[in-house]
């Protein structure tokens, strides 16, 4: 790898800094982004060092204790706990743009994010990762998105109202369980309607396969890789990848090494050429107009060879080093993720 490292803005598909900051205390949890805290993958000073202009900020509410129930699945949230936990990370966010002085914008459109990055402001989308905070009415989706909310998964790993996550196995393709319920299918419709983007990271293969046949919105996978290098149920087969190019879409690599590397081992010192590999297959199989990348940041295991946001860069290198031009850099960095929201959101 040369010395020089690429220094190209980074909007990033996925990070899990909210429920980080929660489940270590909500007291001074602002200041602690905003000014930087140990142990952690996203600050903004960390941001500022390695180019990270901003990204999908998750709102994911934590699995109850139990341990998996008789269908060896992760057990469901409750629906009022999921609404407290929602709003409670929602107001963080909205909090942390109140302190910032600036240094932070939640983005609503892709106009937003351009100017965010445009003056040095962490361009922040409001998602949220598995949707249990709605019942089957539908009506916090439209507060919610009344409040900035852009994108959802209707899934995290685990079984809702609306779909059946699939689980977390290694050597398992996605091919994990039923589809859509008909609150899943009208969720998709309202989505499409409201422009809100549809994340497809943790879907199973059945409810991709719903959500492609509903859907009129590009699909995005917003933070998977590519099952054929690795095969783990979390990843992208090459049928979901067809489908993603087809209709515009987008995936972003996940930097977790569980779900990077070839066998599987959640190896700290994995070596980065295993993300161009898969940056390699994944553009090889969509093109280079819909590979970017959704780090998962303080939502994984991540390589020592990354650590944080001040590693992007060397992520970058090793892809120029690969045989990426610039231009290729540009839109895995961020320009494929701008383009895909004002596709998706419109101008």
């Amino acid at each position: 790898m040369t010395a020089d490292l690429v220094r190209v803005p980074v909007f990033d598909g996925h990070n899990d800094i909210l429920s980080r900051l929660m489940r270590e205390g909500v007291e001074g949890a602002e200041q602690r982004f905003l000014q930087g805290q140990n142990n952690v993958h996203i600050d903004i000073p960390r941001a500022r060092e390695g180019g990270l202009a901003g990204g999908l900020c998750a709102i994911y509410v934590p699995s109850p204790a139990g341990g998996l129930d008789a269908n060896g699945d992760l057990p469901r949230v409750e629906l009022h706990s999921a609404i407290d936990q929602t709003i409670s990370q929602a107001a963080l966010l909205g909090r942390i743009e109140a302190q910032s002085e600036g240094a932070f914008t939640i983005c609503r459109t892709a106009a937003d994010i351009r100017k965010a990055m445009e003056k040095g402001s962490f361009a922040a989308v409001f998602h949220i990762e598995g949707i249990e905070a709605a019942g089957p009415d539908l009506d916090i989706v439209h507060v919610l998105h009344a409040a900035g909310l852009r994108t959802l998964g209707p899934v995290w790993s685990r079984p809702n109202i609306f779909a059946h996550g699939v689980p977390f196995r290694f050597g398992h393709d996605p091919d994990i369980g039923p589809g859509l319920t008909d609150a899943g299918r009208d969720l998709i419709r309202l989505c499409n309607r409201l422009k809100i983007m549809v994340d497809l990271s943790h879907m199973n293969d059945a409810g991709f396969r719903d959500i492609a046949k509903i859907s009129d919105a590009p699909l995005v996978a917003s933070h998977s890789n590519a099952f054929a290098v690795c095969p783990h149920s979390r990843n992208a087969t090459d049928w979901q990848l067809s489908a993603i190019r087809d209709t515009d879409g987008l995936i972003g690599l996940n930097f977790g090494v569980k779900f990077l590397h070839p066998e599987g081992k959640a190896d700290p010192n994995m070596d980065i050429s295993v993300m161009v590999r898969h940056i390699d297959y994944l553009v090889e199989h969509v093109g280079i107009d819909h590979v970017a990348l959704g780090s998962d940041f303080d939502g994984t295991l991540i390589s020592q060879k990354i650590g944080d946001a001040t590693g992007l860069p060397r992520l970058l290198t090793a892809l120029r080093d690969a045989g990426y031009d610039e231009e290729s850099l540009v839109k895995i960095a961020h320009g494929n993720w701008i383009a895909l929201l004002e596709r998706t959101w419109g101008a």
